[in-house]
């Protein structure tokens, strides 16, 4: 782009480019208002990005407290499940006792009952 091409305002002794033309006119009509409004929105963007920041650290938070409990319940169901498991195992063995008991008692009735008969 040569020179003469490039559009060049002239405000108040400076000289303005293209690009600025657009700033130059807002201004001009709004002035210092346009400055504020700019300074609240950028105000506005970092309260924003803090909250931001805040709640996904409070999100990263919960998530290790979930992870935390969720490994204490398993932990506490793997224990109650060892615990029915024993418990099982000790009710199958008394039960298995029961029936031999009750074979022994027989046999022993039998041979009760051929000694009788012997005498």
């Amino acid at each position: 782009m040569s020179k003469n091409d490039q559009t060049v305002f002239k405000l108040n002794g400076k000289v303005e480019g293209n690009t600025s033309k657009i700033e130059t006119i807002r201004n001009l009509i709004f002035g210092e208002t346009i400055e504020a409004y700019d300074s609240e929105f950028e105000s506005l963007k970092k309260d924003i990005l803090d909250k931001k920041k805040v709640l996904e650290d409070l999100i990263e938070q919960v998530r290790n407290d979930l992870n935390t409990s969720i490994d204490n319940i398993a932990t506490d169901v793997n224990i109650r499940i060892t615990e029915v498991e024993k418990n099982l195992e000790n009710r199958i063995d008394n039960l298995e006792d029961d029936a031999v008991n009750k074979r022994m008692l027989g046999k022993l009735l039998i041979e009760l009952g051929e000694k009788v008969s012997k005498k």
